[in-house]
């Protein structure tokens, strides 16, 4: 016969066992959280140190590359630094696409969830997913195909532009914006459309003066992440923006953004060299903006929670 053994002594056994898988998962978490910092740092560190190596080692004046808007670092007598084109090429792509995406994104949700949330779902939330799958190389193939093809016999200008980023890159943050305000119209309470509608409110007064003003920090936190998304999209804009050193005057016209750039010029570049160390200042410029996108949504976090 097996030999019986206490209840205590099996208690104990219990106990060491739950208090040796809490010491391991406490490790683990802790080595996890060590190691996304630890990322963070080192490339904050890195990008850092080859963004500013132009600026304090080749004498590349900061306010010129900031503010110049010609580009010419191939020139043996006067080589020009300028980054103002694609500084604003990346802003005004992100910033017409958030215009483009925000209402459909939201508009999206508010059917989902108010309109026909039995069979909205159904109908959207697939081709969200489908979206999101999608690589960001066939949204650019696609655009350079029938984007830009369509914008040049329609619409006028060469085609590559402003615009057809604009519509790439709205397309590619949809998902990102939808999703997001999904959630959010989502977790509102249910005692807020009742007092609505027992005060009277019809539906579309009670989505347009009750529900989205409370739901509205996340929104713009929707908002804000899909903007951080297409600030940081280089391969499908690239392909459609045309990836010239002008400004543009108006939204058919050509241009280039920090990313494009950079994916065009980094590999026909020596290491070390000026030219090279203005790319990596481009780089800590996305970082930066990187950075503000995530202190925007970590303020508009704090106004949710207040």
């Amino acid at each position: 016969m097996e030999k019986l053994i206490p209840a205590k002594e099996r208690l104990l056994k219990s106990e060491k066992k739950w208090m040796d898988g809490e010491l391991r998962g406490k490790i683990l978490v802790i080595l996890c959280a060590v190691i996304m910092i630890s990322a963070t740092i080192s490339i904050t560190i890195f990008l850092g140190s080859k963004g500013l190596q132009s600026f304090i080692h080749n004498g590349v004046s900061l306010i010129e590359f900031i503010t110049s808007k010609h580009w010419n670092p191939t020139n043996q007598v006067s080589p020009q630094y300028g980054a103002l084109p694609f500084i604003l090429g990346s802003f005004a792509v992100t910033f017409a696409a958030a215009l483009v995406a925000a209402p459909l994104g939201i508009g999206g949700a508010i059917f989902m969830t108010e309109i026909a949330p039995s069979w909205g779902k159904k109908i959207l939330q697939p081709v969200i997913e489908l979206l999101v799958g999608i690589p960001s190389v066939v949204y650019g193939f696609i655009g350079l195909t029938v984007l830009v093809p369509f914008i040049r016999e329609h619409v006028g200008g060469l085609g590559f532009s402003l615009l057809a980023g604009t519509i790439v890159l709205a397309i590619m943050i949809l998902p990102t914006v939808t999703t997001i305000a999904t959630d959010a119209m989502s977790s509102l309470p249910k005692n807020l459309r009742e007092g609505s509608y027992a005060l009277g409110a019809t539906r579309w007064q009670t989505i347009r003066k009750v529900l989205i003003p409370a739901a509205m920090p996340n929104l713009l936190t929707a908002i804000v992440l899909g903007m951080a998304r297409a600030f940081g999209e280089a391969l499908a804009v690239q392909m459609v923006i045309g990836n010239v050193r002008d400004l543009p005057s108006n939204i058919l016209d050509a241009s280039a953004t920090l990313t494009t750039i950079i994916t065009l010029n980094m590999g026909h570049t020596t290491y070390g060299s000026v030219e090279n160390n203005t790319l990596w200042s481009m780089g800590l410029i996305l970082l930066i903006m990187s950075f503000a996108f995530i202190l925007l949504i970590r303020y508009l976090s704090s106004r949710r929670k207040m």
